[in-house]
């Protein structure tokens, strides 16, 4: 009874959340099984969102920076970086839209937010504070069980790795929330100011597993 107690309160203790201000995943090789796994605010209907995180790479090739899917989508929320057409790529629900004209510079901090509303269908990209238009790309809400994975692109739920679509890198500040942001809290975001954190991931009290080689460390920033 006393070892149950303890096995219990050890895994309560590893399903905390941790606070992870000032820290960074490290995405260091190129690998189609290394990635975190991150635990969202149980939510089993999503009418809108907002997905923001900053990342650091030097890939000059297609990369996954976002993924969640569902049991019906494995593409139910997928920010996608396509190299030969240069361009940031929203997914939802197995639908995409194209963003051109980002000055997504190598070995450079980046802060990338993506609004979307199930009512109008729209998705906006903000790209290093800069919004870009607003596109239609799919109605109707995010239903089911979520898998929502750092590292990797899904193409089923929690699985089909592609090597050459695996984030190398480092990445930080990952917040989610079940609304579109204000601009002016968006911008705060960018700012790294007082905003609201994500009330469906929230990079201050973040629950995830890491599977393979992902390191966390205190988040590299150039020296003023």
């Amino acid at each position: 009874m006393t070892f149950l107690l303890l096995l219990v309160t050890l895994t309560a203790c590893a399903a905390s959340p941790q606070d992870l201000s000032g820290k960074m995943f490290t995405f260091p090789q190129e690998t189609n099984t290394a990635r975190v796994i991150l635990t969202p605010t149980p939510i089993q209907e999503f009418s809108a969102l907002t997905i923001c995180h900053r990342s650091f790479t030097d890939l000059k090739r297609d990369h996954a920076l976002f993924s969640l899917a569902t049991q019906s989508n494995s593409n139910a929320l997928l920010i996608f970086w396509d190299e030969t057409n240069k361009e940031m790529e929203p997914h939802i629900r197995d639908k995409k839209t194209e963003y051109r004209g980002q000055d997504y510079k190598p070995n450079t901090w980046h802060s990338i937010c993506t609004t979307w509303d199930s009512a109008s269908g729209l998705v906006q990209l903000w790209f290093d504070g800069q919004p870009s238009m607003r596109k239609y790309v799919s109605s109707g809400a995010i239903r089911g069980s979520t898998m929502i994975i750092l590292g990797q692109e899904q193409d089923t739920h929690g699985g089909g790795f592609d090597l050459k679509q695996c984030f190398v890198g480092m990445m930080s500040d990952v917040h989610m929330w079940d609304y579109t942001l204000s601009p002016c809290e968006m911008q705060k975001y960018v700012d790294d100011l007082n905003f609201t954190p994500g009330n469906v991931l929230n990079w201050r009290a973040m629950e995830f597993q890491i599977i393979d080689r992902v390191l966390i460390e205190d988040k590299l920033m150039t020296c003023h």
